[in-house]
């Protein structure tokens, strides 16, 4: 990414077009000297197709890193510590490109512009090139599930990413599986996480169980349709309770 260097400030917000230039714009536009605007043109750097796409990657990237880990509401440390080893491992990122990635996430975190704005852009440069979509749905993953598992609203921002992208169910569950355990879903029925404590899977599992029993329904007098739910639903939390045993070893 050596090329970056040579974008010098806010120039490279003119250098795409669309929500993305727009993030450059604003992560840079304050190292440009506006005194110099009307010799724009010549200053602009002429960037080659490869170079676009490589700006194209590099904004959208941590563009859309930045409104993933704001979804749920807080921006957690493991995360932030995951996209800082995605800049030096997968992307081999000198100092300075760090540092202008990092411009580009607090820009995005706070910018009007969307998630799905940023993913269509990139599906539009990079739609014939597969590898660079599953990368990013990859980082995506990666990035969601380093806080100790993947909630609703991070999978559902992936989702319209993947949907965008034109991958289909089974390419996505592909992609989920290398970093979201099966097992997952039968805590997430038990309103629990991997995380929680086995006295709190415990006492979770109780209160589901008493709420649903079948013989409490029934009591209540409810509409036959309801009491096929609660069965249906006290069989689920069965059946989740005994799988989330034998994965923690519950006696």
């Amino acid at each position: 990414m050596g090329w970056l260097g040579k974008m010098v400030g806010g120039t490279i917000g003119f250098a795409l077009a669309g929500p993305l230039g727009a993030i450059a714009g604003a992560a840079f536009g304050h190292a440009f000297d506006t005194t110099a605007e009307s010799n724009l043109a010549e200053q602009r750097p002429a960037l080659s197709n490869g170079e676009t796409a490589q700006l194209t990657f590099f904004v959208a990237a941590f563009s859309m890193l930045a409104k993933l880990v704001k979804a749920d509401g807080r921006i957690g440390k493991e995360e932030i510590d995951t996209i800082e080893r995605f800049m030096v491992a997968d992307l081999n990122l000198d100092p300075e490109s760090r540092r202008y990635a990092r411009n580009i996430f607090q820009t995005a975190l706070h910018s009007h512009e969307t998630f799905e704005q940023f993913a269509a852009q990139f599906y539009q440069q990079f739609q014939y090139q597969p590898q660079f979509l599953e990368l990013l749905v990859d980082i995506l993953l990666r990035v969601a599930v380093a806080d100790g598992g993947l909630n609703e609203n991070e999978e559902r921002i992936i989702y319209s990413a993947v949907r965008i992208f034109n991958f289909n169910e089974a390419k996505y569950q592909t992609f989920r599986s290398k970093y979201v355990s099966d097992v997952e879903k039968y805590y997430a029925v038990l309103g629990c996480s991997t995380k929680d404590s086995i006295d709190r899977i415990k006492q979770q599992y109780r209160k589901l169980a008493q709420d649903y029993h079948p013989d409490k329904i029934v009591s209540k007098g409810l509409p036959e349709e309801f009491v096929k739910f609660a069965n249906d639903k006290f069989r689920e939390i069965q059946h989740a309770y005994d799988t989330v045993k034998k994965e923690r070893g519950i006696r």
